[in-house]
C-alpha cells in the first residue's frame, strides 16, 4: 500500500516465491551459470535467502562469475532432481567493507577440507583475490513442467585434474606361440 491508503507501483525485488526461498534455504551445492557459460556446480552458503560461493585461487571455478552482474541458478531438490532455476543479481563482497567481515568467517567455517583456521582462510581469500560473490534471487523462476526433459548431459570439460588413462599392470610375461 501507498502513503495514500492506494496500491504501491514499488516492486520489493526481496520478495520471491515460496518453492525458491525453501530450495535456497537447503542448498548446498548449486549450478552456476554466467554470461551464457556452462553451468559450474559450486558448494554454496544459504544467508538471508542469497545464497554466497567463493571462487578463485585455491577455491572453485566458476569462470566470469565475479564479474558479471547476473547469473542463472539451479538447485536441486530432495530426490537429487533440478527442481528450480532462477535468475541471480551477481554481487561481489569486497574486503574490508562490512558485508565482507559479517560474511567471510561464515563462509570459511563451513569451507571443507581448509587449512588453517577460518581466520586464516579468510585471509588468505582477501590476499589473493578470491571473490565472495552474493547469488540474489532476481527475475524469472522456472519450475514445474517448464523445466527441461532431457537430461542436459555433456562431455566432460578439459580440466587440469584429469590423468591420461595408462595400460594395465601385467604380473608375468605373456608367451606368444
Amino acid at each position: 500500500m501507498g502513503e495514500d491508503g492506494g496500491v504501491s507501483d514499488e516492486v520489493d525485488e526481496r520478495v520471491t516465491p515460496p518453492l525458491v526461498d525453501e530450495a535456497v534455504k537447503k542448498a548446498a551445492v548449486c549450478w552456476v551459470s554466467s554470461g551464457g557459460g556452462p553451468a559450474y556446480a559450486l558448494w554454496c552458503l544459504p544467508l538471508d535467502g542469497t545464497l554466497l560461493v567463493v571462487t578463485g585461487p585455491g577455491e572453485q571455478a566458476a569462470p566470469g562469475l565475479a564479474d558479471s552482474e547476473t547469473a542463472e541458478v539451479t538447485l536441486r531438490g530432495d530426490h537429487g532432481g533440478r527442481i528450480v532455476t532462477w535468475s541471480a543479481r551477481v554481487t561481489r563482497l569486497r574486503p574490508g567493507t562490512e558485508e565482507w567481515d559479517t560474511a567471510a568467517p561464515l563462509v570459511a567455517a563451513k569451507r571443507l577440507n581448509a587449512s588453517g583456521s577460518a581466520a586464516e582462510l579468510v585471509e588468505r581469500w582477501a590476499a589473493e583475490g578470491c571473490a565472495l560473490n552474493r547469488l540474489a534471487p532476481a527475475g524469472a523462476v522456472v519450475t514445474g513442467a517448464d523445466l527441461p526433459d532431457g537430461s542436459l548431459s555433456e562431455q566432460p570439460r578439459p580440466a587440469p585434474v584429469v590423468r591420461a588413462v595408462r595400460k594395465p599392470f601385467r604380473l608375468h610375461r605373456v608367451r606368444r606361440r
